[in-house]
C-alpha cells in the first residue's frame, strides 16, 4: 500500500491530485515555489538520512526526488504537479557537491523554457511538505500518475519506506 498525502492542506492536495492528470501547461507558480538557483549553477550533494541512508540533496540540504512516471530526461510534472513537486531549476551548469557524481549531472529544458537539473537522466524535484533539511515526507508518495522516491548517489530510486 502506498502513502497518500495526509495532513495540512490534504483536501486541497487531494483536489489537485484529482484535477491534475498529467497536464502539459507550465505553471508560473511552480517556478516561484522552488528555491532560487544560484547564478553559477545549482549544486547537488549527498547527505546521510537516518532511515534511508545516503540521498541526494540541494546545497541547503533539502531532499531531492525522482518521479517514476518520467521517462528519459523529459519532465512530465507540470501545472498542479509542479506546485506539489517543484522542479530543481538551474541558471547554469549544475555543480556536484560533496558525494555527488558530476558525470551523472545534466539538464533538461522544460516546456516553459526553464532548465531543470537531472541526475543519471532523472529530472529532480522537491516536495512541498519538506520544510527543513533532512525531511523526506515525499518518500513513496503515489501521486500525479506515479510514485516519488528519494535518489541515491548512484542515481537509483531508493524505494525503502
Amino acid at each position: 500500500m502506498h502513502r497518500t498525502l495526509p495532513g495540512i492542506g490534504g483536501v486541497i492536495v487531494m483536489a489537485m491530485l484529482a484535477a491534475a492528470c498529467g497536464g502539459s501547461s507550465p505553471s508560473t507558480s511552480a517556478a516561484s515555489a522552488s528555491p532560487s538557483p544560484s547564478a553559477t549553477g545549482t549544486k547537488v550533494a549527498v547527505a546521510t538520512n537516518a532511515k534511508l541512508g545516503q540521498i541526494l540533496v540541494d546545497d541547503k540540504g533539502m531532499t531531492l526526488y525522482l518521479f517514476v512516471a518520467d521517462t528519459g530526461t523529459a519532465s512530465t510534472c507540470y501545472t498542479n504537479c509542479a506546485t506539489v513537486w517543484p522542479p530543481l531549476l538551474t541558471t547554469g551548469s549544475p555543480q556536484a557537491g560533496t558525494g555527488a557524481d558530476a558525470s551523472l549531472l545534466g539538464t533538461t529544458t522544460r516546456t516553459d523554457a526553464k532548465v531543470e537539473v537531472t541526475y543519471k537522466g532523472h529530472p529532480l524535484y522537491y516536495f512541498f511538505k519538506d520544510k527543513a533539511p533532512g525531511d523526506t515526507t515525499g518518500q513513496g508518495v503515489n501521486g500525479f500518475g506515479g510514485l516519488w522516491w528519494v535518489v541515491s548517489p548512484s542515481g537509483a530510486a531508493i524505494t525503502t519506506k
